[in-house]
């Protein structure tokens, strides 16, 4: 099977815009010399015929097949490449389609697979049809390969016993079934009012860089919007009075514009927000201008985050986020949360969470009363350095002279009722199956976390939590938030409640490993009863492994689990016998 022939003529032009805008700096330096207009023409037209063989070239080249255990890609010119992807490895086809490629019916297909720090195939471009088709049937063909692994060993072991009983036919509609396209369940779809609602209350906190960035007179013709204070003396008007006026027009203008561009981004990428569910998946499809859909199989979500601010708190409104294995965090900044809601009420998003992972709400435990002095020392300590730096820069700087350096002071009265409510939303919680923590007040995240699904678990102490005598017991996990320090953490508990915590997390980590081994060994278990004990284990381990071959999974083996956890568990114990 081909790429679209419309993919040649757009990723010609994708190649030969970006040569031409080169082309026109370099030309520009030749007007001097009276033929650089010419060379510029010469150059764009010579990028677009160059681009148009390539490409041309690159689609005769490029075939993709289905065979019965592999996705198969030919592609290159120069240089052949040849890549077989196992149905079994794969974990996301994601769909994406901007304006352009909506407009000329095109999509491009990104295919994620286990262990894969980058996209392992990326299509550029094919139909919509098409792209659909690659998508559903390598999901059919993956859920195939993991029947026929998950079976293979009980059929076998069955032969026998079905001839005797006549139920031959069951094995043969079991593979049968094994392609059957599941139902699937509308979880959510987000309403006008909602996507209006997710705007207001959306934030771009990207845009004050931007902003800084030009008013530090780095670009000179935003320079001269700021004026000299001289200039301001012949006016008669207060200099300080001016720069003060204009800092807070300033500040008001940021707030508002970085309102703005949150609202227009948060409509314009969660814009027809779907979310369904299957038997083994959830499946996506969100966007306006640049359309997104994408799946994902439960046995790779790691964490379920439940995230709000004071505004949605009000308001009783909150955000759900799925974390998965697989992604770097550069690509989900590039397409965003796999599969958030973006808003919802409260007890919708709970229902939403519980129907994905299972976990039930409940009360947390929070951290000792008397750790609020520490958070209040530490904003205090926070507002006497602005202070200090505010005052350097009004004696340092003649313009700032007048500026009134004393005013984050008035922090003083609100230092102990924040100080209060980060204690308040600080907390943990052990389920049945899950950890739960619970962190944050301008944006308090509340994750749960699958005992099963734990890497390391790590009791931490900084020199002044030694001094409180608290720690905090980090529950580490393959997620891609992992890597920035996003973890499951219970902040500032006790020491003593952290080393039981820490002993409980271990134990419950190997029970959910060995419950969820007994499960899936569950359909053999009959037929195996006769074997030895040792014949047991053997048959279980390779239950698992089989398993755990189509994703990134901590549960690869029970050792390795168990010795990660046990890894972090020394360090902790030679802390907590110094800290004594």
């Amino acid at each position: 099977m081909k790429l679209a022939p419309l993919s040649v003529p757009y990723r010609a032009l994708q190649k030969a815009g970006r040569l031409a805008i080169t082309l026109v700096v370099l030309g520009s330096v030749g007007t001097g010399v009276g033929f650089g207009g010419a060379l510029v023409v010469a150059g764009v037209a010579g990028a677009i015929a160059l681009a148009l063989v390539y490409e041309f070239a690159y689609y005769r080249r490029y075939e993709y097949t289905f065979t019965e255990d592999t996705f198969d890609i030919e592609s290159g010119v120069l240089n052949r490449r040849e890549r077989e992807i196992p149905y079994g490895r794969v974990q996301n086809v994601d769909i994406s389609r901007n304006v352009v490629q909506r407009l000329l019916g095109l999509s491009a297909i990104d295919i994620e697979t286990a262990g894969g720090g980058s996209t392992e195939a990326a299509i550029r471009y094919v139909t919509a049809d098409a792209a659909t088709t690659i998508q559903d049937e390598i999901r059919r063909r993956k859920r195939g390969d993991d029947q026929q692994r998950r079976t293979a060993a009980e059929a076998a072991d069955d032969t026998e016993g079905a001839a005797a009983s006549g139920d031959s036919d069951e094995t043969d509609n079991a593979a049968t079934r094994e392609f059957d396209e599941p139902d699937e369940e509308l979880l959510f779809e987000i309403s006008p009012s909602e996507l209006a609602l997710a705007g207001v209350l959306s934030f771009d906190p990207r845009v004050p860089g931007l902003l800084f960035a030009l008013f530090t007179g780095s670009i000179p013709f935003v320079s001269p919007v700021v004026p000299e204070p001289a200039a301001v003396a012949t006016t008669g008007l207060d200099p300080t009075l001016v720069l003060f006026v204009m800092g807070a027009v300033l500040l008001v203008g940021l707030v508002v514009l970085s309102w703005v561009v949150g609202a227009v981004s948060a409509v314009v990428n969660y814009w027809g927000f779907r979310l369904t569910r299957s038997e083994t998946e959830l499946r996506y499809e969100r966007g306006l201008l640049q359309r997104y859909s994408g799946t994902i199989p439960f046995e790779k979500i790691q964490t379920v985050t439940i995230s709000d601010n004071p505004l949605k708190r009000r308001a009783g409104y909150a955000t759900l986020a799925v974390e998965t294995a697989g992604y770097a965090p550069g690509q989900a900044n590039e397409r965003g949360s796999e599969a958030a809601v973006p808003i919802a009420g409260q007890d919708r998003i709970e229902r939403l969470a519980e129907e994905i992972d299972g976990c039930e709400d409940g009360s947390f435990d929070r951290p000792p009363k008397r750790i609020r002095r520490r958070y209040l020392a530490r904003y205090l300590i926070t507002l006497a350095g602005v202070t200090g730096l505010l005052y350097a820069g009004s004696v340092v700087v003649d313009a700032a002279a007048g500026l009134p350096w004393y005013l984050p002071l008035a922090g003083i009265i609100l230092a102990p009722i924040a100080a209060h409510y980060k204690w308040l939303h600080r907390g943990y919680r052990l389920e049945a199956d899950h950890f739960v923590t619970r962190n944050g007040v301008w944006n308090r995240e509340t994750k749960r976390v699958p005992y099963h699904r734990l890497q390391t678990v790590i009791d931490s102490r900084t020199l002044f939590q030694r001094r409180w005598r608290v720690a905090t017991v980090i529950a580490d996990t393959a997620g891609s938030l992992s890597l920035l320090g996003n973890d499951a953490a219970a902040v500032d508990i006790e020491i003593d409640d952290a080393v039981a915590l820490r002993s409980e997390l271990r134990d419950r980590l190997q029970a959910s490993l060995a419950d969820r081994r007994r499960q899936r060994a569950g359909g053999s278990a009959a037929t195996r009863s006769a074997a030895t004990p040792a014949d047991d284990e053997t048959a279980g381990d390779d239950g698992t492994t089989a398993a755990d071959e189509t994703t990134v999974d901590n549960e690869t083996t029970a050792a390795a689990d168990e010795s990660s956890v046990a890894n972090a568990e020394p360090a902790a114990d030679d802390d907590h016998r110094n800290e004594s």
